[in-house]
């Protein structure tokens, strides 16, 4: 069955960097959309950023400029660089995946009804 484990979660002080990595089992990487959403308590998840298979990205206005996604087709993995963290970036991130066959330069889809799995999420705690 496909699994997504993210890891790389934890307390950072603000102005601190730290990434995270999803590695995902059960399904053929490069066939699908990886994105990175979260969600604060009391809030709604949101949207992160996201990657296609060709490596084409898209960010949410909040993190552009700080966070960097990647991914590396051969490891099955999708990396968020975060920098420059504020403490409202604190929630816990999730790593998603959105299946979209051939098409490797597919537009990275906002929403999350969009992603078919997901992954169990991991906490980012920025402290002031």
């Amino acid at each position: 069955q496909v699994q997504l484990v993210e890891s790389g979660g934890g307390l950072v002080q603000a102005g601190g960097s730290q990434r995270l990595s999803c590695a995902a089992s059960g399904l053929t990487f490069s066939k699908y959309v990886m994105g990175w959403f979260r969600q604060a308590p009391g809030k709604e998840r949101e949207f992160v950023a996201g990657i296609n298979g060709g490596g084409g990205t898209h960010y949410a206005d909040s993190v552009k400029g700080r966070f960097t996604i990647s991914r590396d087709n051969s490891k099955n993995t999708v990396y968020l660089q975060m920098n420059s963290l504020k403490p409202e970036d604190t929630a816990v991130y999730y790593c998603a995946a959105e299946f979209v066959g051939g098409s490797y330069y597919a537009s990275v889809h906002l929403v999350a009804a969009q992603y078919d799995y997901w992954g169990q999420g991991t906490q980012v705690t920025v402290s002031s």
